[in-house]
């Protein structure tokens, strides 16, 4: 709101976490080139998907993403947004063929209840432009999670993630500039920058540690753990003064419990692979 456009404001969130994700994935490689442990070149397929996560996660979807949210109510665009883990379950299995079990199942379907639970019923939602907006986001988020694990089998998380979100800033400029909006993110105020630096400080951490999960669990457990954000929204506003109805205190327990039984299930698998000490 403090904002001319959405796609100004995530253009310049997007362009100062860009700024940070790239100086990490800088110093990890500087890094990497002094341990003498240097990850290997990049390949041409390799480039081209750090350039489809560039579009397709950090560029177009954050444009369908916040148009539509200027455009639809926070609950309705929390709910489809959370569809996210449907999605990425259906590609998951299809294109990754990663393994689901009864318990993914019953926990996703869970997480679904939950969040409908939080939204109060979905008989609220109105289809409209800026609920298509969002869905078409969220899919779009999905299939670039796809891309990203098969990325990061050789490619660095912290280079994934630079690609992503400073390719993709790169993109919206690109966009403001044809859509003659360029001037609207140069002319920003001190107030609206300090607000840019917060929202991207957010964005740069979260990107850092969602490319860095990918990378060691199966996609469907990290889109899984995504969801219970919706509890953490929950209890900020609650702490902010807010109310919780009962039904809503019930999504978020099964939330938490979905939540809870996959990443007990990865944590036990972890233990499982460890090599076992022999005491001599």
């Amino acid at each position: 709101r403090r904002f001319p456009s959405p796609t100004v404001y995530t253009t310049g969130k997007n362009l100062l976490a860009g700024i940070v994700l790239v100086a990490i994935a800088i110093g990890v490689r500087s890094s990497g080139r002094a341990q003498r442990s240097a990850p290997a070149p990049l390949t041409a397929r390799h480039r081209w998907g750090l350039v489809a996560v560039a579009a397709i996660g950090g560029a177009i979807p954050f444009v369908l993403f916040f148009e539509g949210l200027a455009r639809a109510t926070s609950s309705d665009a929390a709910f489809l947004h959370k569809t996210l883990v449907v999605w990425v379950a259906i590609l998951a299995v299809s294109v990754l063929g990663e393994e689901v079990t009864g318990l993914h199942i019953a926990a996703v379907a869970a997480l679904m209840v939950g969040q409908v639970a939080i939204a109060d019923g979905v008989g609220s939602l109105r289809p409209g432009l800026g609920e298509a907006m969002i869905l078409a986001a969220t899919i779009c988020w999905a299939i670039e999670l796809i891309v990203v694990k098969r990325l990061v089998v050789d490619v660095a998380p912290s280079t994934v993630g630079a690609a992503r979100i400073g390719g993709g800033s790169l993109l919206l400029i690109a966009w403001l500039a044809l859509t003659g909006r360029l001037g609207d993110l140069a002319g920003l105020s001190g107030s609206q920058w300090a607000w840019l630096v917060l929202t991207g400080t957010i964005l740069s951490a979260f990107v850092s540690v969602w490319f860095a999960a990918v990378a060691r669990a199966q996609v469907v457990d990290v889109a899984a753990v995504l969801v219970p954000g919706a509890v953490i929204t929950g209890l900020l506003g609650l702490a902010a003064g807010g109310t919780v109805a009962p039904i809503q205190a019930v999504g978020w327990l099964l939330m938490v419990i979905a939540v809870a039984a996959l990443v007990g299930r990865q944590i036990a698998q972890s233990t499982s692979r460890r090599p076992a000490r022999v005491m001599v």
